[in-house]
């Protein structure tokens, strides 16, 4: 059997003292930015730490109180639904971008639901193990500020409006009211006046906030035939709903123009001329669904996803979308997160307004 090798050594303060010519406090000084050294030394030792790949240790930043260094996201959504989902892998991307240059970490942690995320929140305050935390999926009634307000730990709310109760956690949030009223606009431009709405998870703030605007928007256009199903953003629920409501079903639960349907299924519904879904992937299912059903889209149907993507454009028809530069929303959130941790003062930053890219799949209603 071969010999197990040893870990490679890594460098020490001393081992940069012996190289720089200086006493291991003068090194200390120099790469902890304190005075006591001058610039000519202070210079020197970071450039022997530099080709000797000298780093920090984290545990010895905790036991100074420098930090861990890290920061954490927790997801409390399904796992099986975030493979395929294109929104988060660029939300982190831009939030990686960040953090890299800062030399900072991110701690990333899958669970099952929000009482699930508080206590891991409570464990990582407890465990110093991370300076700040990024927090997704804003909730209508949601128990994580008021505990991070509790816990003192910088925050910010990724998709949330800004929350005056809440004057020490930062927000960066999107016009999801704005987006759903441009795509209802486009719609009825083109003659729709049956809509479904397959909406992502119940309870998320945004899910609710696009519900809201699509019933005003149906309101104040006197459309009585609009309505919105919630589902878990998977592919499978996806093509399942556009089954139902393309066979003139209603299903349990739904939320329509003028109030929820209280159980059980109303058969004999009238068939959408137009679909709107809550992301791409749920868009492509219900493509593909229609499609087995004999429906061609957009001749019998319309559909428009909310998240733009390759995905989009790797079906037929392409698919009429809104877009926004998802990595800079995670560039954005990144930031503020960073300026807090350097004392800056919390704030709420709203990035751009979706935009709908018109393609093949809309046109206009031949009902």
């Amino acid at each position: 059997m071969p010999a197990k090798r040893s870990p490679a050594r890594r460098p020490t303060m001393k081992d940069i003292a012996q190289r720089a010519g200086v006493s291991e406090s003068a090194v200390s000084f120099a790469l902890n930015d304190r005075p006591g050294v001058s610039e000519i030394t202070r210079d020197r030792v970071r450039r022997v730490a530099e080709q000797l790949g000298w780093r920090p240790s984290t545990a010895a930043r905790q036991l100074s109180g420098e930090g861990a260094a890290t920061v954490g996201l927790v997801l409390a959504r399904p796992a099986d639904t975030l493979g395929v989902d294109s929104f988060f892998l660029q939300l982190i991307s831009g939030i990686q971008e960040v953090l890299a240059e800062r030399h900072l970490g991110l701690l990333f942690q899958v669970v099952e639901d929000v009482d699930d995320e508080c206590a891991v929140y409570r464990r990582w305050w407890a465990e110093h193990r991370v300076d700040g935390v990024l927090v997704v999926d804003p909730r209508t009634d949601d128990a994580r500020p008021d505990l991070l307000d509790e816990l003192g730990l910088p925050a910010v709310v990724i998709g949330g409006a800004p929350d005056a109760r809440h004057p020490g956690l930062s927000t960066v949030w999107a016009d999801d009211a704005g987006a759903m009223a441009a795509v209802v606009d486009e719609l009825s431009a083109l003659g729709h006046r049956r809509i479904v709405h397959i909406a992502g998870l119940p309870g998320l703030a945004h899910t609710e906030r696009r519900i809201r605007t699509l019933r005003a928007e149906a309101d104040r256009r006197g459309l009585a035939e609009v309505r919105s199903v919630t589902t878990d953003y998977s592919d499978a629920e996806g093509a399942a709903v556009t089954r139902r409501v393309l066979q003139g079903g209603v299903l349990e639960g739904e939320v329509l123009a003028g109030g929820i349907v209280e159980g059980g299924v109303a058969e004999g519904g009238s068939r959408p001329t137009a679909l709107i879904y809550d992301n791409d992937v749920m868009a492509v299912a219900g493509v593909a669904a229609a499609t087995e059903l004999g429906f061609s889209v957009p001749g019998d149907v319309s559909v428009v996803a909310w998240e733009d993507s390759a995905l989009c454009r790797m079906v037929k028809p392409w698919l009429s979308a809104l877009s926004r530069d998802t990595v800079e929303f995670g560039r954005t959130a990144a930031k503020e997160l960073t300026s807090l941790l350097d004392g800056g003062p919390a704030r709420a930053v709203r990035v751009p307004v979706p935009r709908l890219i018109s393609r093949e799949s809309t046109g206009p209603c031949r009902a």
